[in-house]
């Protein structure tokens, strides 16, 4: 899919607009003085960035409150 190219101000300008176009599936190539700066596209349609280390949802429904696992880990 090719990316729709967006200057970073209109981004700015109408965040809520293009991030319910990329929900969508949407892609953007945003630009700053006319250079390509970053692309914007959904979570997954990106690099495999995120990896499951933990899931503490199989140890309790619901996963457990951030201040008991610390405490454990001390």
């Amino acid at each position: 899919m090719k990316d729709t190219i967006i200057g970073f101000k209109e981004l700015r300008e109408n965040a809520d607009k293009y991030i319910s176009a990329i929900e969508k599936g949407k892609r953007f190539l945003v630009m700053r003085r006319s250079k390509p700066v970053f692309t914007i596209a959904s979570p997954d349609e990106s690099t495999e960035l995120w990896e499951t280390v933990a899931d503490f949802t199989k140890i309790r429904r619901g996963g457990i409150l951030l201040e008991d696992l610390l405490k454990r880990l001390v």
